[in-house]
């Protein structure tokens, strides 16, 4: 399973590499949502599928039963969720002023209007 999402992370963040290299603003803010996707992903894949027991320690004992899922990536994983979605939502807000004033979705476009 690690090995399908290896390949799965690793043409993610070629599909965002290459839609970031594009000159559409569009494609810029795709492959950023795809590169925080990939991100995501690879910090699960990284902390492995070990353990379908939640990280509780029983009562009368003093440390956690093996195996346990571990939570520091899961609550990784959700913050950087939501960050992601806040900083494609601003991104989807610029592009749409900058879209209304300039007219055109091109960065070359958009770099010959600054003045």
């Amino acid at each position: 399973m690690e090995t399908v999402l290896a390949f799965v992370v690793g043409g993610l963040y070629a599909a965002g590499i290459y839609l970031m290299l594009r000159r559409s603003l569009v494609k810029l803010l795709l492959g950023l949502a795809l590169l925080s996707h990939a991100a995501n992903l690879l910090i699960f894949t990284v902390a492995g599928f070990h353990g379908d027991r939640p990280p509780l320690v029983p009562e009368g004992s003093e440390a956690l039963a093996q195996p346990h899922a571990d939570p520091l990536p899961q609550a990784l994983i959700l913050t950087a969720i939501v960050i992601s979605f806040a900083v494609l939502a601003f991104g989807l807000a610029l592009f749409h002023r900058a879209y209304r004033e300039i007219g055109t979705d091109d960065l070359d476009r958009m770099k010959a209007t600054d003045t």
